[in-house]
């Protein structure tokens, strides 16, 4: 036959096309594989397995890497591949089956004999095409064809014609399309049917470990981390990454060049350029050089750098051709990293100046339409410093320089992020809005002269502006609390945090929930100056709002400050379970959004190096305070100053170490004013230094004063008076405890020695001995070690006498805290953290828990034992429950459940070996844990 159809044409005319040209034999052989060429098996293996389905799809960019992957495969089969690499010529049909049959009969394919040869270079008469198929279909073994750079086929009836022939095949025929954009075949269902394998962009990118082992092949040898560096900057794309070892190669320093290279000065870019952008039309050049200056975009961001309305199909259609425009959903893009970088240099050069103005506009565009972050970028890009600083500002943001993004935007950059990004604020910024963000900065840094020397400034210009920018002056008196908690000024902070409450109302609701880091910080500092002025109970309102605030990551480090300031005020009072529980709460939260260490030394270590002291854990509370002060030994605020000093000196002092404890707790702490709790304990620290230098006189006389005011001081001051022959005094002082301190059990249990201590001296064994006793079981429950051993000899000449000792387990006790422990405690072993601290008892004298005269003597009825001891938060329970709290109130005051309440509740009945509440504060009582 002849003519169209294609017949049987000579022997001449199987060596020529329709067009009469001969046929170029390199588009019918295999393409060569580079000497560095790595075989990926997790590839081959993907091709191996799609011989499965009659259709395989090799999909991705240029420079992907796809042919030669596919070459490689095809070379390594022990069966023949017809191989067609497609030329820009091939548009016309009859061309292209010429030549697709020219190279099933270059492999040895018969069946391409029987089917003809297109006369027509435009066309392909069908009945040749079904000869081919039906010849295929009869085939026992299906021949494999590979059409490389499939996307140069712009004809559609090309496509219709391959898909028919593919169909009517069956299983005589396998054929792979190694292409830059999806074919226009009916792929939808190949899909749907399970006939189709497809390799696309994604899997064709390098892992970091065949990148290094590539690398390798070119003789460089890159560490794991730069190899990992190197593939996100690439995305894996193959090209890249050989050009890069070949760029390398010629370099004085390899390494370094492929962690550091220009791409816009390199052979990537001259490969990108000429691959991808010049291919491309004059209007999608353009566009894509002014995308260049964005991180991602969508198709209204493109319009409005562009001035145009196009966008959205070019970007779809960039997409969908694999030219290096990456989909990330919800109609936004990014270019590939590489090929933005060599964009952005080309823009430069091809229009100086337009990069600032790209950046401007798309700073206006995302103030109304995009994230906060992405807007600040862009204006601090366009060197548009009042426009970024009044974004910021007007936005609520400006508490995110202490506390990272809201929860919204929590993979935008963090707090150190914008603190950089506003490093570079240039001077001739002075609009209020960008003198706030300095004073937010210096605060930051903990320079709180810097930051009111700006904030003055802001308050003239503001007082000028009265009617506008409420967000300006919300923010102003925010920066004002800050400030005032990190000197201890509670005047200060409890004026401007009234401001911030009625500026509230001047500002939109939504735009107050969209920043909720903004309440945690002012309640958070706020309790700090109230606490730093002695007014613990105020403080514990404040900075329990805080710590149990929402926004996830955004208030982290304001929860985590609360938590720890909770915590220590409940060391202060003598709870050293619930401040251990709630300093490493603190922690855990801090961990668990992975926030740095603290700029200065973190109270929470602080607070649990004080803890470990009273437990005799010497080593442990030393690593603490270590760790405590590693990043800074410098303390941020007046409240951690005087921790440290506090846990440092009692330190020193459980260490013997009396001049070191001396010097340490008489350092002076900078604050606005003083703080009573903070002298007083230190008082305390001096009085016990001079005790054990044996001046009781001077002991007591050091806390004559603090004696009124707080338990601790009492008793410490009770235990100079006793060491000094004053026994009277000292059961004084006990029996007339500070009407407004309830001390917790490190406070009692120390108490109670004293007590004891005073007893044996006047002769009363069994008082003292009862005493003791009960100090012990308290001491015991705690594990606080250093008040026994701060009691001194006499108690173990009075425990080793004592016929009771082994139904108290008091000498037992003493003996296992006589001995020093370095062991810390293993946090994942610790109670949950209780919010609140635990409730007083009846109010008694210290040391006391009910009158000898309800008590039965100790010698006639021992107390009964606890089986098992009872968990922090069982504890909790009980010290409500003796307060004749209802389940449901318990619930409210611990911040649980009523059905959690109810389980703490049966366990404490069965612990206690009781089945009712009043039998429970009765046995409770007797066992000392009330």
């Amino acid at each position: 036959m002849s003519g169209a159809g294609g017949g049987g044409p000579g022997p001449a005319a199987r060596d020529v096309d329709p067009l009469g040209d001969p046929f170029l034999r390199t588009r019918l052989a295999v393409p060569a594989r580079p000497t560095t060429f790595l075989r990926r098996d997790r590839l081959a293996g993907h091709l191996d397995q799609a011989l499965g389905t009659p259709l395989t799809m090799v999909n991705g960019g240029a420079g992907a890497g796809k042919t030669v992957l596919v070459a490689d495969w095809a070379d390594r089969l022990e069966r023949p591949v017809a191989w067609l690499t497609v030329d820009a010529s091939d548009q016309a049909p009859g061309v292209f089956w010429a030549y697709l049959l020219q190279a099933l009969r270059a492999c040895g394919v018969r069946e391409a004999e029987q089917a003809g040869h297109p006369a027509d270079p435009m066309s392909v008469d069908h009945t040749l095409l079904a000869r081919l198929a039906a010849a295929l279909n009869a085939r026992d073994e299906p021949v494999i064809v590979v059409v490389d750079e499939y996307d140069r086929v712009s004809a559609p009836e090309i496509t219709e014609q391959l898909g028919f022939v593919l169909q009517h095949a069956g299983p005589g025929m396998h054929l792979i399309l190694v292409t830059r954009t999806e074919p226009l075949l009916p792929l939808h269902r190949y899909r749907a049917e399970g006939t189709l394998t497809e390799i696309r962009e994604a899997e064709l990118a390098f892992t970091p470990e065949e990148a290094a082992t590539l690398l390798e092949l070119h003789g460089l040898r890159l560490a794991e981390d730069a190899a990992r560096a190197l593939v996100e900057r690439t995305r894996g794309w193959a090209a890249g990454l050989r050009l890069c070892a070949l760029a390398a190669q010629q370099s004085s320093d390899p390494e370094s060049y492929l962690k550091e290279f220009e791409a816009g000065q390199s052979t990537i870019a001259d490969f990108l350029l000429a691959e991808v952008l010049k291919r491309q039309p004059a209007k999608t050049q353009d566009l894509l050089l002014r995308v260049s200056v964005l991180d991602r975009f969508c198709p209204d961001l493109a319009n409005a750098l562009a001035g145009r309305q196009d966008a959205g199909p070019i970007l779809a259609g960039l997409h969908r051709a694999n030219a290096f425009v990456e989909h990330l959903g919800h109609s936004w893009y990014r270019l590939h990293p590489l090929f933005a970088e060599i964009l952005a240099a080309h823009l430069r050069v091809r229009f100086p100046g337009l990069e600032a103005e790209l950046h401007r506009r798309a700073a206006a565009w995302l103030l109304t339409c995009g994230p906060l972050p992405e807007t600040l970028a862009h204006g601090a890009a366009a060197g548009d410093w009042e426009f970024t600083a009044r974004a910021l500002v007007d936005d609520l943001a400006i508490g995110q320089f202490f506390t990272g993004p809201s929860a919204e935007v929590r993979t935008q950059p963090r707090s150190a992020d914008l603190g950089e990004l506003f490093s570079r604020m240039a001077p001739d910024a002075t609009g209020p809005e960008a003198r706030l963000v300095r004073a937010a900065r210096a605060l930051s840094d903990h320079d709180v002269d810097r930051a009111r020397a700006q904030l003055r400034h802001v308050r003239k210009a503001l007082d000028a502006d009265r009617p506008r920018r409420a967000a300006a002056r919300l923010s102003c008196a925010l920066l004002e609390v800050l400030a005032a908690g990190l000197t201890g000024a509670p005047g200060r902070a409890e004026h401007a945090a009234q401001t911030v409450w009625e500026l509230q109302r001047e500002v939109p609701p939504e735009l107050l929930d969209r920043h909720p880091e903004l309440a945690a910080l002012l309640q958070a500092h706020l309790g700090s100056a109230r606490l730093w002025a002695g007014r613990f109970e105020d403080a514990r309102a404040a900075l329990r709002t805080a710590a149990a605030g929402s926004g996830g990551a955004s208030t982290a480090l304001p929860r985590e400050e609360s938590l720890s300031r909770l915590a220590l005020m409940d060391y202060l009072d003598g709870w050293p379970g619930p401040a251990e529980r709630k300093a490493l709460a603190a922690l855990t939260d801090a961990e668990r959004f992975s926030l740095s260490e603290p700029a200065g030394p973190g109270l929470g270590h602080l607070v649990l190096a004080a803890v470990a002291v009273d437990r005799d854990e010497l080593d442990a509370a030393q690593a603490l305070l270590d760790r405590a002060t590693a990043a800074q030994p410098e303390p941020p605020d007046p409240v951690t100053a005087a921790g440290l000093v506090i846990a440092r000196a009692r330190l020193q002092l459980a260490r013997g170490q009396i001049r070191a404890a001396l010097r340490t707790a008489e350092s002076a702490v900078p604050a606005a004013v003083a703080s009573p709790w903070a002298e007083d304990h230190t008082a305390l620290v001096v009085s016990a230094a001079h005790l054990a230098e044996g001046a009781p006189e001077t002991a007591a006389k050091v806390l004559r004063d603090a004696a009124e005011r707080r338990g601790a001081c009492a008793v410490g001051a009770a235990r100079a008076q006793l060491a000094a022959g004053n026994a009277e005094a000292a059961l004084d002082l006990l029996a007339n405890p500070p009407a407004t301190d309830a001390g917790g059990p490190a406070v009692t249990v120390r108490a109670a020695l004293v007590r004891a201590q005073a007893a044996d001296q006047a002769g009363d064994g069994a008082t003292a001995r009862r005493l003791a006793a009960q100090a012990l079981a308290d001491a015991r429950r705690e594990r606080l070690r250093r008040p026994v051993l701060e009691a001194g000899p006499w108690l173990r000449r009075l425990l080793g006498a004592d016929p009771l000792a082994g139904a108290y387990g008091a000498y037992g006790a003493y003996g296992a805290y006589g001995r020093r422990s370095a062991a810390p405690r293993a946090p994942g072993a610790t109670h949950q953290p209780a919010t609140t601290r635990p409730l007083a008892t009846t109010r008694l004298p210290l040391g006391t828990r009910q009158p000898a005269a309800t008590r039965p003597p100790v010698a006639e009825q021992p107390a009964p034992l606890v089986v098992e001891e009872l968990s922090g938060r069982e504890q909790d329970v009980l010290q409500r429950l003796a307060q004749m709290m209802s389940t449901e109130e318990i619930a409210a005051d611990l911040f649980v459940s009523v059905n959690t309440v109810k389980t703490h509740l049966k366990s404490v009945y069965r612990k206690l070996g009781v089945n009712r509440r009043n039998e429970a504060v009765r046995r409770a009582r007797d066992l000392g844990l009330l």
